[in-house]
Parts: C-alpha cells; structure tokens; sequence
C-alpha cells in the first residue's frame, strides 16, 4: 500500500510546477522505467503491481491498481510507475548537425521528436523558452525512453545562435525546396510551432530557409511537425 500523501503528493507531477517543486518527473511502464535507469537517473519512487513486483528485481514497492490509476497519467494505467529525479544541467555540446525548437506546444510532437534525435544521433536539443517542458508526462511516454539518452536545453534561441559558430537553417514553406539546396555542415536545424511556423526573432537569425516540397495533387496543407523534423533529419544525415 503506498501513503494517501504520497499518493497525494506524487499524483501532482503531471503539473510543471510541482516537478519543479519536488525535483522529479514520472515515467510509465516496465521498458521506459529500464530505459532511464540505465542511463544513470535517480530512481526515488517505484511502485508496481504485485505480479510486476513478483518478475521485478528492482527495489519495487507493490501498489494495487486503483493507486496506480492516482499516479498515472494515462487512460489506461501501466503495471509499473516510477518518480526519478529531475537530472543535473549539462553544457550544449555542438554536433555537426543540430536541432532547435521554436514553440513546440504539442506534447506529442515534442516526445516524437526527442525520438528522431535519438535515431538521428542528435545528443542536444535546443528548446525556446516557451516550448513544452519535455518531463510533461505525454511528452516522456511519447519519447519511449529517448529522454534519457537526449539533453534538452531551453535558451533564448536568437541570443544563443549568436554565441555559436553554427549556420541556422530555419523550416519555411516559402524556403528553397530542401532536395536541390545545398545544404550546409556544422548546422543547426530550426522547426517552429505547429500553427504558426518559426517566430519573427528567430527567423531574423536564419542563414537559410528551406521547405519540403509537395508533390500530391491537390497537396495536403501541412505536414505535423514531427513528421517534418523526420523528413529533413533524414535529408541532412543521407548527404553526411
């Protein structure tokens, strides 16, 4: 049995303020659990059902299902729930390819996208400041356990780029069709907010605008964000 506070108390992670407050985000399900343990984070709480603690050589502490539906912040809730805390600052460390975010709002965009840097070998993620926070219980369960192996940093985008020696090429419909441009080393890659594309400050940095091209007949609108970020990810490292 786990303690009505701490029921109380852990229930509350899925607001930003209170992970802030208590130094932890959750994490949902056996496989992702593994994921960030592996990677070296701070298991605080553990709790699971009494057939994941009988298969479990963890330190696990047995929870029945409705506690687990108090903690978890999905419709249907896993066997295992995990707190860990919140990691420690690391510095931005350049790649020849880089990605930065200008105004991701959807959690599910966000999580896919800290995937794809993990598949693409990305290490960094540069975030703007109004981004959504990556320990979002949606975003964590959407990254399928990539946030523990990616940094994401949350800088004000225009006055980093000044600080690095980094060609910006920004996403853009109007931008050069992105299979004919050439496209440059030592860069980083910029996506913008689902509705309203790359801010005005931001875009004021840009190098480059390149945009994917359409080929359907009456083409769709747009693509989702992630979406997107996939196709050109995969564009930039094809010519590495």
């Amino acid at each position: 049995m786990v303690s009505k506070n701490i029921l109380k108390q852990l229930g509350q992670l899925g607001q930003k303020k209170y992970r802030t407050q208590l130094g932890l985000f959750s994490v949902e399900g056996t496989k992702a659990i593994t994921t960030f343990l592996d990677n070296g984070f701070s298991l605080k709480y553990y709790f699971g059902t009494s057939e994941a603690v009988s298969k479990s050589v963890d330190n696990i502490t047995e929870a029945t299902a409705l506690e687990l539906k108090k903690l978890s912040n999905l419709s249907t809730a896993p066997s295992c729930w995990a707190a860990f805390q919140l990691p420690k600052h690391i510095d931005f460390s350049p790649q020849s390819l880089n990605l930065a975010l200008d105004g991701i709002r959807d959690p599910g965009n966000l999580g896919t996208i800290i995937r794809l840097c993990d598949w693409f070998g990305i290490a960094h993620l540069l975030c703007s400041q109004d981004t959504v926070d990556c320990f979002n219980p949606k975003v964590v369960q959407a990254s399928m356990g990539s946030l523990a192996k990616v940094q994401v940093h949350y800088v004000d985008l225009p006055k980093f780029f000044k600080q690095q020696n980094l060609a910006v090429v920004c996403t853009d419909a109007k931008g050069e069709r992105m299979y004919k441009a050439s496209l440059p080393q030592n860069a980083v890659l910029v996506v913008g907010n689902e509705g309203k594309g790359i801010s005005q400050a931001v875009r004021h940095s840009s190098d480059m605008d390149i945009c994917i091209p359409s080929y359907g007949t009456p083409a769709a609108e747009s693509l989702n964000a992630a979406m997107a970020t996939a196709i050109v990810l995969s564009e930039f490292r094809r010519r590495a």
